[in-house]
């Protein structure tokens, strides 16, 4: 295996440890862990077996850090459209749920999935199928 030919700044140790105290996400989190032992000096392939990440994986984390500093370890955007549902739409309809059909002009009391999806249309503009709504309320606790 070749050996890293990377250049770290003198004060990545000390960046990647306020980094890795203020990070919230499990993922990037385990990122910065592993790369933070390759500053240190341990290899790629002892941390990335220790770790449980692939060599090519690793490898990549670590020459993120050296380019973009602690802002590579964030995800990139992916392709493909993007999700109907929004986190205000999801509070939208969460709100909708807790309040009763019958005001809404329903002529049932209890929710069906298909008509809190035509109530949210009728009030946001955005039109979801039944098994959207049903997949967002159960997201919720």
């Amino acid at each position: 295996m070749r050996t890293l030919k990377l250049h770290f700044p003198d004060d990545a140790l000390p960046t990647l440890d306020t980094f890795l105290k203020q990070t919230k996400e499990a993922r990037v989190f385990r990122r910065a862990q592993a790369v933070r032992d390759v500053v240190k000096g341990r290899r790629i392939q002892n941390v990335s077996d220790a770790l449980q990440f692939t060599y090519a994986a690793l490898r990549k984390w670590v020459h993120r850090f050296a380019n973009q500093g602690t802002q590579g370890f964030v995800d990139r955007p992916r392709p493909g459209r993007p999700a109907k549902v929004t986190c205000a739409l999801e509070k939208h309809l969460n709100r909708l749920a807790d309040q009763d059909p019958l005001e809404h002009g329903s002529m049932y009391s209890p929710w069906s999935c298909r008509e809190l999806a035509t109530v949210l249309a009728r009030e946001t503009g955005v039109q979801l199928g039944r098994e959207s709504v049903r997949c967002a309320l159960k997201k919720t606790p």
